[in-house]
């Protein structure tokens, strides 16, 4: 399987939360701080169910090298067919508060699970955006 990572971090921003002084962030404040974020290890395997339905699971670590805690950040993947038309695409939260979040300097890894993806996908990484952060 072909694997190619696509990194986008500043396009889709999307969400915003209240800053450390208890007002509310703005989305340019947001989406400046995506800059701290980054993600490496991305990995795909792909498998078919004993149903012969296709499970695809992409895993990787995120990192936060900015100075604030985060409670919830959202990734959009964006899948293609051979014609690079767009032809699935899921929003998918990698850090939540309820999983503790991502503190500065930290680390976590992340998995995304997807069984919808259409069969005429190309079979490569999709597309990835950070779309959305929520400070703690």
């Amino acid at each position: 399987m072909k694997l190619a990572l696509i990194l986008i971090l500043t396009v889709g921003l999307c969400c915003c939360g209240p800053a450390s002084n208890g007002t509310q962030a703005s989305p340019e404040e947001a989406k400046a701080y995506i800059r701290s974020l980054s993600l490496s290890g991305v990995e795909m395997k792909a498998a078919e169910s004993f149903g012969g339905q296709q499970l695809v699971e992409i895993t990787g670590k995120i990192t936060n090298k900015g100075g604030r805690a985060l409670k919830k950040v959202e990734l959009i993947c964006i899948f293609n067919d051979p014609y690079n038309q767009v032809i699935f695409r899921d929003t998918v939260a990698i850090v939540r508060a309820d999983r503790g979040g991502l503190k500065a300097a930290e680390t976590k890894d992340f998995r995304l699970p997807f069984d919808t993806i259409p069969k005429t996908w190309n079979q490569t990484l999709p597309q990835m955006v950070i779309g959305g952060v929520l400070f703690e």
